[in-house]
């Protein structure tokens, strides 16, 4: 499974991005996005925002799991008190000799999954912890893009733990 996060701030810049691939059952870490795809991922994300934020004020929740689907990418969020959204899109690998991923018991194979929603639930609250502590910064001001080192390091161990 391939995964494309990004922080989508309240003017609905991104503030941060980061592509990383599955950790769990074997998976080395590395995303497997296609080169064309890999251009993709940013407008597949920014064309569910739309979606977000009719979501955002129907469900009143903060994690509201997958709101989108792009021939084989999902994309999932999660929405910050501040209106900051986290947009995750995942691309399922598919196993071989099969056509379907529903028919598999892999978390990967199905990210609408209860194992999967809640793998992504807590990969979110972790990253979320993670921002709070980043924009605490007395230097940083809404809206300004992330580029701190540690933030993208706690990012991608959060993305190892859970998914």
């Amino acid at each position: 499974m391939s995964y494309y996060f990004a922080i989508i701030g309240t003017q609905d810049n991104p503030l941060f991005e980061y592509e990383f691939g599955t950790s769990k059952q074997g998976g080395d870490g590395q995303s497997r996005f296609s080169e064309q795809a890999r251009h993709l991922n940013q407008f597949i994300l920014h064309s569910s925002l739309d979606i977000v934020e009719e979501a955002q004020w129907t469900s009143g929740q903060l994690y509201l799991k997958v709101i989108d689907k792009f021939f084989n990418n999902y994309i999932s969020c999660f929405i910050t008190a501040g209106n900051i959204k986290f947009l995750l899109l995942q691309q399922p690998t598919t196993p071989v000799g099969s056509t379907s991923t529903r028919n598999s018991t892999s978390i990967g194979a199905n990210p609408t999954s209860p194992q999967a929603e809640e793998a992504i639930k807590n990969f979110f609250t972790e990253v979320y912890e993670n921002y709070v502590k980043a924009i605490m910064s007395p230097f940083y001001k809404v809206n300004m893009e992330i580029k701190s080192p540690v933030f993208r390091a706690r990012v991608a161990a959060a993305g190892r733990k859970y998914l």
